[in-house]
């Protein structure tokens, strides 16, 4: 019999008919999957909960010509009533579920998985702004996706920075001589934050000033729809406001804990 299990974390739903739906998913070890969850929309369904946009599961599916159907779901994490419950945090996972999706077209990897499901993480546990985990997310899986920006070295000649020219069309910081003209210049607050992103460092990320982030934000969305070649309708709703800015001290007092990477596997810790 044709079945096969998989880990997996909810893109989107559509329906499908009167109790249907089709479920699109990115997934631990089969990339992109869509697959269609019978009965899922009726108040006697056993697994419909668990197959909403944001939640994480262990799925089981049965092989079909066009699509596959599920036939099981058991929770890892469910992200989605804590995101859902605050709207900066629920507009910036629409966004990177929507960039994954866009994303994962022609192909997946496991660390695309295990990005945005740690970023998912993050997100639910308010472990930093809502603002830094979403502009740290894209330009981490852009990188992954072969789209790594420069923010110190020239992007074009290699040429040691740093430098303040920021063109978007040629994949980061570019050097004065091939600058075109009215290149927009980023002061290095801004591409020092840009780098913390990438990077991952959470310190100097949750240190910056609500200005530096603003502009960084502007550079990451201009980035992120210029190398996907098209917009992302759920950016445009993103909240940005100073209220779903939290620093680190905040975050690890709250929970008395070090915040998890946002690469965490959801097996691994509770």
């Amino acid at each position: 019999m044709p079945l096969y299990r998989d880990d997996v974390v909810v893109l989107r739903t559509h329906k499908l008919g009167e109790a249907d739906r089709i479920v699109t998913m990115l997934s631990r070890q089969n990339g992109k999957i869509r697959a269609v969850a019978k009965g899922v929309r009726r108040t006697a369904s056993k697994f419909g909960a668990r197959l909403e946009p944001f939640m994480v599961a262990d799925v089981q599916f049965f092989e079909g010509r066009t699509l596959d159907t599920i036939t099981q779901a058991e929770t890892i994490a469910s992200y989605g009533a804590e995101i859902s419950a605050d709207y900066a945090s629920y507009t910036a996972a629409s966004a990177m579920v929507e960039t994954a999706d866009k994303l994962t077209e022609a192909d997946a990897t496991q660390q695309q998985y295990l990005l945005l499901v740690g970023a998912l993480r993050s997100l639910s546990r308010g472990e930093h702004g809502s603002s830094l985990t979403l502009d740290s997310y894209l330009l981490r899986a852009l990188s992954m996706a072969g789209w790594a920006p420069s923010f110190s070295d020239c992007a074009v000649s290699g040429a040691p920075g740093p430098h303040s020219a920021f063109v978007v069309q040629l994949g980061g910081v570019v050097s004065d001589e091939l600058a075109p003209p009215g290149t927009p210049r980023l002061d290095q607050a801004t591409l020092g934050l840009l780098s913390a992103l990438l990077s991952g460092d959470w310190v100097t990320a949750d240190s910056t000033a609500e200005r530096v982030r603003s502009q960084a934000s502007g550079i990451v969305a201009a980035y992120t729809q210029w190398h996907l070649e098209r917009g992302l309708k759920s950016l445009q709703h993103v909240d940005r406001s100073n209220s779903t800015i939290h620093t680190l001290r905040e975050a690890q007092l709250a929970r008395l804990s070090t915040p998890a990477p946002l690469t965490s596997d959801p097996r691994t810790k509770a």
